[in-house]
């Protein structure tokens, strides 16, 4: 719909919670784990995924076509949102969905950083922000991550890339792009929200969410060995770190984690924190970060039903069922064991 007229939350969230009672639930999980990727297809046919599945079944086999009808269903589902919502409410869903824009940039610059094939990053797309089909090919078509770059300029995310890639030249490693590729977003998505009641859980929502990234984005500078100031790459918003403190604990990692085990969250994260000081892997810990916010925007829909936080639950949770369904193919493709496969999943 548009921006025009007054919000419509009612309506809107009756039909999320219809399409939330549609999602895979754990039992679902545990018969795709035990299948191969033709299987999967067949499953994901008798499914929410059947349009997509037939629509790309002729050009398509196996973990592409999975993929290809993932990413597909999951962009339908958020442009129906978008289709549904009026007002206010449609801003607050579209700028949360501008995720994706920032999720579809770092997969190509990933993709020039590794050499993939471009038609293997174009799987891995979700054409579900604002960013539209032309733009994105244009993305796809370059060939260095300079060029990527340059054809940002003028869009949300042209802020501080420059420097950004100027730091990646100088330390080889992607953390610098990436960490100012989610600063822009943020940035943009609290730019001029309003908190008022309807708004106050998603602002606390927000909140832990740029926590966890602040959170990820330093101990990934400090695992990566760069010389990077990470107060350059701080995100505003959050209540957890001040940008100074940030500086400090990102050389300090286990100064870090204590710092979150004494938060707010860290009953929340005490396992994972266990697993990243004995593992010194961040892997198990950005699952567990997943799961937190995951479980913190559910509750948050059932504390007030009519605000933006139901839609935003949604959309978190077929997100993650994307990604389960995708780490079950490609684990099968690889010959993962069901226990190998099991441990990639986040389920609530």
């Amino acid at each position: 719909m548009s921006t025009a007229g007054g919000s419509n939350p009612e309506y809107v969230n009756a039909r999320v919670r219809a399409r939330s009672a549609a999602l895979f639930d754990e039992e679902e999980y545990r018969k795709l784990v035990r299948m191969g990727p033709a299987e999967i297809a067949r499953f994901m046919e008798e499914s929410e995924y059947e349009e997509e599945i037939n629509a790309l079944g002729s050009r398509f086999s196996g973990v592409d076509l999975i993929e290809f009808a993932l990413n597909r269903n999951l962009a339908k589902q958020f442009n129906d949102i978008l289709k549904w919502a009026d007002g206010r409410l449609y801003d607050l869903i579209a700028r949360y969905l501008r995720k994706f824009d920032a999720w579809n940039v770092k997969t190509i610059v990933r993709g020039i950083y590794s050499e993939a094939d471009k038609e293997s990053v174009d799987a891995d797309l979700i054409r579900a922000g604002e960013f539209d089909d032309r733009f994105l090919d244009r993305l796809l078509d370059a060939t260095t991550i300079e060029e990527v770059v340059e054809r940002l300029d003028g869009t949300m995310f042209d802020a501080g890339l420059e420097q950004a890639y100027e730091d990646y030249e100088d330390s080889g490693v992607l953390v610098p792009i990436e960490n100012a590729l989610d600063r822009a977003y943020y940035e943009n998505l609290l730019d001029g929200l309003v908190v008022d009641e309807a708004t106050e859980q998603y602002r606390e929502y927000l909140e832990a969410e740029i926590d966890f990234r602040n959170a990820r984005n330093a101990l990934r500078l400090a695992r990566s060995g760069a010389d990077i100031d990470p107060a350059d790459y701080y995100i505003e918003g959050g209540s957890l770190f001040s940008a100074t403190e940030l500086v400090t604990l990102a050389q300090n990692p286990d100064e870090l984690v204590a710092k979150i085990r004494d938060s707010k969250y860290g009953d929340e994260l005490s396992n994972a924190l266990d697993e990243l000081e004995s593992a010194s892997s961040l892997i198990g810990f950005e699952r567990a970060l997943e799961s937190a916010l995951l479980e913190y925007a559910d509750g948050l829909g059932y504390v007030f039903p009519l605000s933006v936080s139901p839609v935003v639950s949604y959309i978190l949770a077929k997100e993650q069922e994307v990604d389960n369904i995708r780490a079950i193919a490609r684990g099968r493709e690889a010959g993962l064991s069901e226990d190998e496969i099991e441990q990639e999943l986040v389920i609530q």
